[in-house]
């Protein structure tokens, strides 16, 4: 019925342009509302923090299709990643080395990342980029913002905006590995001088570079509007519903790099869903071993004018999550799953194959405010939020082979239950004053409470316990994050910035729940300081931004994942990020522009010690595990080098991009040991497009997308597993397992878009 519901406002839509105002004061009040309504969230062109903004414009330009952390791969610092090597499923990205769930993510404001895990998983959010108005990435801490912490930087989207014309817009796109995108919007226009109404629905398919990582996805977007002299209420609503086939394990390397002579290299091996060999050896996959989640976004907002200089803006929102991913299990231990041993012609069963799914049922809810104050040279903005989290965990065994137990315990045996329960609230006030004409100085303090709580069942087995790992977390933190910084304007042409900040932040559910054994997670801080200088003309503007982030008990990536492919981290009491960051953008002819960014960084753990676990000679666990102590070494999946080039040409109805990336080594983990690494890529995608009209449609516009132009074979991610094996004669052996997540060579993506 909601599908149906939206076709028809939709078809509504489009056919009441008539009953549009056309005042001209009406679009100014549109635009002067829209205006102010993140301004408490946003950096400035005189904020002396380093950031990037891309535009409505920019961001359908990079739109194909792919998730929407694609579209950051123009901006500085950032490195982009696909399980299924071609953009749509889960896809992810790291800023300064960071991963993305310490990076800071709302829309409109209201925080985007999951409370739990810290991060936004995009792929629950298909096409969303389709509904952006533009988008902010502030490098480092940034400016204070609701939500999770940012230890990287903060990313905050704004939705389209309100539109005085009445519009429809078709878009679809096919291309390589039989992906295809169809998306529909319409909108209202101003409606009786105060109301407007907008929609999206979106479609998203693809068979993905990898084997069966194929990808289903539908979303939707639609708000509502109401506008008055000084007043604006918005109700919007968006969500998605994805199914994806598991491409988490990534590909081993001994297939991905075989060494038997005669071998050849499998680029796009999944080993996800295996289930065994038939009777002529070859692979068995289970067809259902999927990602099944359902997402659904509800903000609304007050924006209310209290005075010339005074303006006052209120949301509230609320997030339902339901799904689960199921998954076919080899070999498996009855106890692990609560079942029970059984004894066939003598001989005691012990293990089985299985089919389990893994449920995660949460809402999270809250409040957000900002009280912002213009007047002379003092803009000041008061604000702060309040949400609260519940998620459910739980787990079933939905399929055993050949059991024959107790048949009570199945269908659908629950083994595991656990449920996280998170309370945040924040308050800020910053402040911008115009010291002198040249002069601006920056203050943001802000005070940060978490209540956070996990009890019950976790889904690991505790082998010395002989029962389900028991979760009993209790912790509560109280953050106080000062940020302060000047920038001076030499001239029209020439500016400066300097600022210091500090960021505190709560570890997330896996780094309590896959801790090593006795390892309690502690919160990170971290201590950043920025500089830099800026240079712009018609032609050509450059920017140098020189960063040094030092870190208090980081929690890095430790190149280990769980069995579900998500990356784990621990504690290292001393490190730091240090680099600098170039830009520049040059106006080669009136329709030929070049834009470049280059960071250069040095990103180390200060006595770096890692802890092996070491497995006896029946293959059980020790005690103890082994130390080994590297001393300084590289933080895992931060490149020393990481550079971006795009030449754009606009002539006529013609436009053209080459997009360049680079990207240097990196390090699986944190040994640096240089047979644990990713090696550098250097990868172009070419963009064409041709606008034209026809009668009675406004433009109509083809667009093509070629990918790996060059068809380079690379990979962005990885990931290890190491251990000791413990010998007969008391010997410890070294085994380390490597997995790589390789990306599609070169492929297209064709789009059409009709506006009306």
């Amino acid at each position: 019925m909601k599908k149906v519901f939206f076709a028809l406002q939709i078809a509504f839509f489009t056919c009441v342009p008539l009953l549009a105002g056309n005042n001209e004061a009406d679009s100014l009040k549109i635009l002067n509302l829209q205006e102010v309504e993140i301004v408490s969230v946003r950096a400035g062109s005189k904020t002396p923090v380093a950031y990037s903004n891309l535009d409505k414009m920019q961001i359908s330009s990079l739109n194909f299709g792919q998730d929407a952390a694609s579209i950051l791969a123009t901006t500085p610092s950032v490195i982009i990643t696909s399980d299924a090597g071609n953009g749509i499923g889960y896809t992810g990205f790291r800023i300064r080395g960071t991963d993305a769930n310490r990076i800071n993510i709302t829309a409109n404001g209201i925080p985007l990342n999951d409370s739990e895990s810290h991060g936004v998983f995009w792929v629950n959010m298909p096409d969303f980029a389709s509904s952006l108005e533009d988008l902010q990435i502030q490098r480092g801490v940034g400016t204070s913002t609701n939500g999770a912490g940012a230890f990287g930087a903060s990313i905050n989207m704004k939705t389209s905006n309100i539109s005085r014309e009445a519009y429809s817009e078709f878009n679809g796109g096919y291309g390589s590995f039989n992906s295809s995108k169809a998306t529909f919007k319409a909108g209202s226009g101003l409606l009786a001088d105060h109301w407007t109404f907008d929609a999206r629905l979106s479609s998203i398919h693809s068979d993905g570079f990898i084997d069966r990582a194929e990808t289903n996805l539908k979303s939707y977007f639609a708000q509502a509007s109401y506008l008055s002299d000084n007043t604006m209420l918005r109700l919007l609503t968006f969500g998605g519903k994805e199914k994806t086939y598991h491409a988490w394990d990534g590909v081993p390397d001994y297939i991905l790099f075989p060494t038997e002579a005669g071998a050849k290299p499998d680029r796009t091996h999944n080993p996800c869903g295996y289930m065994g060999a038939d009777a002529n050896g070859n692979p068995l996959y289970y067809s259902n071993q999927t990602d099944n989640y359902d997402q659904t976004h509800y903000q609304l907002f007050l924006l209310q004018s209290l005075a010339p200089n005074l303006n006052l803006n209120v949301a509230l929102h609320y997030t339902k999550g339901l799904g689960y991913y199921e998954e076919y299990k080899t070999g498996r231990k009855f106890e692990e799953y609560g079942l029970q041993n059984f004894v066939v012609d003598g001989v005691t069963v012990k293990k089985s194959d299985l089919v389990r799914q893994k449920h995660l049922d949460n809402d999270f809810g809250g409040a957000i405010f900002s009280l912002d104050y213009r007047k002379g040279a003092l803009n000041a903005a008061f604000g702060g939020g309040a949400n609260r989290y519940w998620g459910n965990h739980f787990g079933k065994v939905i399929w055993l082979k050949n059991y024959y137990g107790d048949a009570s315990l199945l269908p659908d045996h629950e083994y595991y239950r656990s449920k996280g329960e998170k309370t945040d609230a924040n308050l800020y006030l910053k402040a911008s004053w115009q010291l002198t004409e040249k002069l601006n100085l920056y203050g943001d303090l802000q005070y940060r409470r978490i209540d956070y709580a996990i009890n019950g069942q976790n889904d690991v087995w505790d082998w010395i316990n002989a029962e389900m790992q028991k979760l009993a977390v209790d912790e509560k933190f109280n953050f106080f994050n000062p940020k302060a910084g000047a920038f001076y304007q030499f001239n029209a042409q020439n500016s400066a910035y300097a600022s210091f900040a500090t960021a505190n932040r709560e570890p997330n559910r896996n780094n309590y729940t896959d801790a090593a054994k006795n390892e309690i997670p502690r919160p990170e801080r971290l201590y950043d300081w920025e500089a830099g200088y800026r240079f712009g003309s018609p032609q050509f503007s450059a920017g140098l931004n020189l960063y040094w982030m030092q870190y208090r008990n980081q929690l890095v990536l430790n190149g280990k994942v769980n069995e579900i492919g998500e990356p784990l981290t621990s504690n290292v009491p001393d490190s730091y990020r240090a680099g600098m960051e170039l830009t520049a953008s040059l106006l080669l002819t009136h329709f030929l522009k070049w834009d470049g960014n280059l960071t250069l960084s040095r990103n180390r753990i200060k006595n770096y010690t890692e802890y092996v676990t070491v497995y006896d000679v029946n293959g059980d666990t020790e005690t103890e595990q082994k130390a080994d102590f590297y001393g300084d070494t590289p933080i895992a999946y931060s490149p020393d080098v990481i550079a971006g080039s795009r030449f754009s040409l606009n002539f006529k109805q013609f436009r053209a991009a080459l997009q360049s990336n680079y990207v240097s080594r990196q390090f699986l983990d944190n040994t640096g040991k240089t047979d644990r690494t990713i090696d550098s890529y250097f990868v172009n995608n070419l963009t064409l497009g041709y606008d034209f009209k026809i009668k009675g449609v406004k433009q109509v516009s083809v667009n093509l997308l070629i990918n790996n132009l060059f068809n380079e074979e690379y990979e962005t991610y990885g990931y290890l597993w190491s251990c000791y094996n413990r010998q007969a004669d008391g010997s410890l052996d070294a085994y380390t397992e490597h997995n790589y997540f390789p990306q599609a060579g070169i492929n297209f993506m064709t789009n059409i878009s009709l506006k009306f």
